[in-house]
This record gives C-alpha cells, structure tokens and sequence, in this order.
C-alpha cells in the first residue's frame, strides 16, 4: 500500500517537473519570437503562474515566421502580436508581465 505521505510528495514532485517544462517551452517560445532572454526568463516564470496549460499552448501556437525566429522584437511588438491569440487574460498576463520584467520589478522566484 502507498502511504499517503509517499503520494502527496510524489504528486508535488511530479507538478514541480511540469512546472518546469512548462516555464522552459514558453521561454524557449518567447525566445523564438524575439524576446530577449532576460526579459523571456522573468516573463516565462509569471506566465506559467498565471495561464492555464491551454492558454499556454494557444501562445505556443501563436507562431513566429521561420525568417523572423531570434529576430529581435521589442516587448510592445510582441505583446501586440499576442492580441492575435483573442483571449484578454493571456493578453492581460503578457502585457503585465512584459512592463513588470522590463521594468526590473518583478520578483524572481527563489
């Protein structure tokens, strides 16, 4: 029998492991896009807190042409090409998280 302790930790291990693949897909998205990697990481951490998976794949799905990839963008830029997406909360997210990670107040995670 699995102890109940046992699972719960497992499952917290496992929701860590999500976390993290999820946080390394969109910066690795934000990256492609033209987002610098500073601003990617700090944006990546506050937008897998905030979106739901689907609204995480829906910006993943939001694709930069292949001769744009890496190009540099600027954070309003990308933002405006977020409002494709047509889901306010993920424009909302991203549009705060740009101004809070560019602007150096957003906290990093410990």
């Amino acid at each position: 029998m699995i102890r109940p302790v046992v699972l719960a930790g497992a499952v917290l291990l496992l929701g860590g492991c999500a976390q993290t693949i999820a946080e390394n897909r969109v910066r690795a998205a934000l990256v492609d896009a033209g987002v610098a990697e500073r601003n990617a990481d700090c944006m990546a951490q506050r937008m897998v807190d905030r979106l739901t998976i689907q609204q995480l794949r829906r910006l993943e799905a939001l694709r930069t042409p292949p001769e744009q990839r890496g190009q540099p963008v600027t954070l309003p830029e990308y933002v405006e090409r977020v409002r494709r997406v047509g889901d306010a909360e993920v424009v909302a997210v991203t549009a705060s998280s740009a101004a809070l990670c560019a602007t150096g107040l957003a906290a990093p995670r410990p």
